[in-house]
């Protein structure tokens, strides 16, 4: 038949594809296959349907005949990379290109989707061996430089030794040097060759670039070179040379901070490193003399216009008081007068004066007097601005002896006033703008969140509470409104709105990995997933979605990148895709998820499995923390924490150490409810595994790591968290031989998963040889054993008075009035200690096991425990359901209006708005109550 013909056929198979009808496109393949059993196209596209379908073994078998035949049409290529990419088998579809580059070697294109397959695995070494390759059978120049860059992000790696990270580049710049096109002719060749140079400390020869014409052109057009030569300037010790230099662009209208920074670096050149001399001191005294002189002159050239000279004398002065040229802070205090007079009616005016208010006393004193004589007026945007900016500059300069509670209450008041009247310039706004008085609302939420830290009491809480919500009314785009909302609502137990806050600022791409942990910190507290409310699992895996774009989307990217030869941005997506692919957070938010499933869906071997790999994935990372706690505000006074460190729930923010620890706890604890091993783990995984950490610990046993504490990972959990994390271990240790004893070996497990397999698809599990398996395959999982069952031991006592001790600790937080928050973690806490424990023991509820190796005592003893358990369970149920109808209640309300009595001497903050929010306060909380209260309660059912 015609190749015409056939493409007639195959159409339909697109068609359904395209319009995601799979189970279409598998019976039209299905059909062509009739006629043209070993038409390798129609097979991936079939193979395709199946990976979409979720059949996945079934895709497996037909990916496996297709690679076999080593194909090296591009339709099918293309195809079968698609297929490959959804079975997260990546090294397979490295494979198949290589095959097929060696098939038709003389094929560029081949060649070309061969080191793009390499670039999607970061396979860097590959890339570069590829690359060369490449350069040597078509003699094109652009591969020199792809095995360049593979050369150097290889080097870049972290695990790749110091010195063989110098011998890359030395190999890279063997590469640069003998290609027959100088690297000038391009920009991004030539910022390469700068890289590499700057790496080797190659000057002479960096230096011979940089002063040819060509490579001035190219460093004044190009901002990547530009910041390449300045750092090989300024690591060659050049201070004065470009401190010149920059002081000539500056002349000539160039306003770059960064030629600023280079003038001011001049000036302290003589004193830089660890021995300086008196005549170090003096020259730089003389520099700073004529340094200053040349920015007053320019600060006054651009008056208001632009800020930077004036900037710039600010750090120069301070950096000659840190070196000790200057002892007079009276100099510095001045400036910042002068700067705060011509620029005060700008945002960006705070946040340029608050690294230069770490002043002495003297100096301190002149500076708050001179904040303090600024009169507040209200007659334009620039007149509050300046108004705002007075009012945080003065707070952060607060002392101790200036914090108490009447005069936070005073602050809180007179920003609230100052806040009302600055309303009055946004009335005529769009409901879509933010109104310029917010940050002073924003200072009210400092007062009182900084009274509530200092007495504890709950009432300042719902006060700023109530201004926050009121400042919505005015400006319901402020974000950072919104994320102090979230902080206190977390805070008050009223979960339902923290949530809704949060979605509110509408969060998208990246912005779900570096701002979720507001939301999603210890979120299983506050989780009703045992009711069958998945709202919190729900916002788990959607703040998830962008590791799913990101490992598909970037690759694309850094693909695009080598086509065009923008090899500065190289590096950038390496970057990105590596410290989102790691991602703390990322893991962080699995282990909620986990942790909030575990309490919804029934625990059985499928979830202990699939968890159990996962988990393991996790801990073999390497992980880079990317949250941003700088989104929210902080105005408080040096002298107190920040408000991040103040509002966060429980004190302290889940990072590395607290993620370890709770990935230790479960994945110990699936680890002895599964049967597998490494050898049954390794036959049944479908995808590639994920890179290893470099870090020494991952090499150790996996026994090993489990046991390993670290108290600076300890000082990220709560005491009753620490309290969970001993009782666990001690659980493990207890029943670690009673496992290990009864558990089924490899080759029994392998044999009945292909079992279940062929009674699913029909087919045998891909990879199991039956032949090459033990006798012991056929013989039943729980054979007794020709040794003898470990004795039975009694529970230590840790396990057994463990959930006594939390109830005595929950009713104890009960007696002090603590927040609700507090109550539902540790009464989370030991619901989470009721489902490892039915984790724990899900392998000795088969009867069979049992009674084989003669485990009756331990399964007694494993029923006292859990009944005790269950029954402190439903005892914290009763009370945080009869603190639910005391929290909902009018009384609530009522004493809720009472305690914002502060801050309704202003019209607007008027009753009703204040009840209103006390009604919203009063069901979210009833409502996180009682659902935890009764989800305890089904649990206690489903695991009698």
């Amino acid at each position: 038949m015609s190749e015409a013909a056939l493409e007639r056929q195959i159409r339909p198979i697109y068609d359904a594809l395209d319009h995601g009808s799979n189970k279409s496109a598998i019976n039209a393949s299905n059909k062509v296959l009739k006629k043209y059993p070993n038409n390798t196209l129609v097979k991936a596209l079939k193979a395709l349907a199946l990976t979409r379908s979720q059949k996945v073994e079934e895709a497996l078998v037909i990916c496996d005949e297709i690679l076999a035949a080593v194909v090296t049409d591009d339709s099918t290529l293309s195809v079968m990379t698609h297929v490959l990419k959804g079975l997260a088998r990546n090294s397979d579809m490295v494979a198949m290109f290589d095959n097929a580059f060696k098939q038709q070697p003389q094929s560029e294109e081949l060649g070309a989707q061969t080191f793009f397959a390499h670039v999607r695995t970061g396979n860097w070494k590959s890339c570069q061996q590829v690359a060369t390759r490449m350069h040597k059978q078509f003699q094109e120049d652009r591969y020199v430089y792809w095995a360049v860059i593979g050369a150097i992000l290889q080097a870049n790696e972290l695990g790749t030794p110091p010195n063989f990270r110098t011998l890359l580049y030395k190999l890279a710049h063997r590469h640069v040097t003998s290609c027959p096109t100088p690297s000038y002719m391009a920009v991004d060749r030539f910022h390469l060759h700068l890289i590499i140079l700057q790496e080797l400390q190659l000057w002479d020869e960096a230096n011979t670039l940089l002063e040819s014409d060509v490579g001035k052109s190219i460093c004044s057009a190009s901002i990547v070179c530009s910041e390449a030569r300045r750092e090989i300037w300024r690591q060659r010790g050049l201070y004065k040379d470009e401190g010149e230099r920059a002081q000539e662009k500056i002349k000539n209208n160039d306003r770059n901070w960064l030629e600023f920074v280079s003038v001011i670096d001049a000036a302290f050149a003589p004193v830089q490193g660890s021995d300086i001399s008196a005549e170090g001191k003096s020259e730089c005294s003389e520099n700073i003399a004529k340094t200053r002189v040349f920015l007053t002159e320019i600060a006054e050239v651009d008056g208001s216009n632009n800020r930077s000279a004036s900037l710039a004398l600010l750090e120069l002065e301070k950096n000659a008081f840190s070196h000790g040229i200057s002892s007079d802070e009276n100099t510095l205090v001045g400036l910042m007068e002068s700067y705060f007079s011509q620029f005060g009616d700008r945002a960006c005016c705070f946040e340029d004066l608050q690294p230069h208010v770490n002043l002495g006393a003297d100096a301190k004193s002149r500076w708050i007097s001179f904040l303090g004589s600024q009169e507040p007026s209200f007659a334009t945007t620039g007149d509050l601005q300046r108004v705002i900016n007075v009012r945080k500059l003065q707070r952060i300069s607060l002392i101790a002896s200036d914090l108490s509670t009447d005069k936070e209450l005073s602050l809180a008041s007179k920003y609230i006033e100052e806040y009302m009247a600055g309303l009055e310039l946004g009335t005529a706004l769009p409901v879509t703008d933010i109104q310029p008085a917010d940050d002073l609302a924003i200072l009210v939420g400092h007062a009182f969140v900084s009274l509530w830290t200092m007495s504890q009491e709950e009432s300042y809480l719902y006060n700023a509470a109530v201004v926050l919500e009121f400042a919505l009314t005015k400006s319901r785009m402020s974000f950072q409104i919104r994320l102090l909302l979230v902080r206190i609502y977390r805070l008050l137990g009223a979960s339902s709105l923290a949530l809704e806050h949060y979605r509110a600022i509408n969060i998208k791409q990246v912005q779900n990995d570096t701002l979720s942990h507001f939301l999603l910190t210890r979120a299983s507290t506050f989780s009703l997933s045992a009711t069958g409310d998945l709202t919190y699992p729900s916002e788990c895996i959607e703040s998830s979605q962008i590791y799913v774009s990101n490992s598909q989307d970037t690759p694309d990217f850094i693909i695009r990148a080598f086509t065009s030869e923008k090899y500065s941005q190289i590096p950038e997506f390496v970057s990105f895709d590596d410290k989102l692919e790691n991602s703390l957070q990322r893991d962080v938010v699995k282990l909620e998820h986990v942790r909030m499933r575990m309490t919804h869906e029934p625990i059985n071997s499928d979830l202990i499995d699939m968890e159990l790999i996962e988990l393991k994935f996790v801990f073999d990372r390497f992980h880079h923390d990317n949250r941003d706690f700088g989104m929210l505000p902080n105005y408080q006074p040096a002298c107190q924490p920040s408000l991040n460190d103040q509002t966060l729930m429980f004190g302290n923010s889940t990072g590395q150490g607290w993620l370890w620890y709770f990935i230790k706890i479960y994945i110990r604890a699936f680890q002895h409810a599964s049967d597998l091993d490494d050898i049954v783990e390794e036959k049944l995984l479908i995808g590639d595994r994920p890179k290893k950490s470099p870090e020494p610990e991952v090499r150790l046993p996996l026994r090993e790591r489990l046991a390993i504490r670290k108290p600076e990972e300890a000082a990220e959990l709560t005491a009753d968290e620490l309290q969970l994390m001993e009782w666990a271990t001690a659980v493990g240790d207890w029943l670690e031989p009673y496992h290990d004893h009864t558990r089924p070996p490899p080759a029994v497990v392998l044999a009945e998963a292909n079992k279940q397999n062929e009674l699913r698809t029909g087919l045998p599990l891909r990879g199991v040889d039956l032949k090459a398996l033990n006798g012991d395959a056929n013989a039943n999982g729980h054979a007794k054993k020709d040794e003898d069952a470990p004795p039975v031991k009694e529970a230590p006592q840790l396990v057994a008075q463990f959930f006594e001790h939390m109830h005595a600790r929950f009713v104890q937080l009960q007696q002090s009035q603590c927040r609700p928050s507090d109550l539902l973690h540790v009464a989370t806490l030991t619901q989470e200690a009721f489902l490892l424990f039915a984790v724990e023991t899900h392998r000795f509820k088969t009867a069979s096991v049992v009674k084989i190796h003669k485990l009756g005592a331990l399964v007694q003893s494993l029923k006292d425990i859990r009944s005790k358990a269950s029954a402190v369970l439903k005892t914290m149920s009763n009370d945080l359901l009869k603190m639910s109808e005391v929290t909902g209640s009018a009384e609530r309300r009522k004493s809720f209006v009472e305690a914002c009595r502060p801050i309704m001497d202003s019209p607007r903050l008027h009753h009703d708005f204040v009840l209103n929010i006390a009604k919203n306060v009063g069901e979210s909380r009833k409502k996180v109550l009682e659902g935890v209260g009764k989800g305890m309660v089904k649990i206690c059912a489903n695991y009698q």
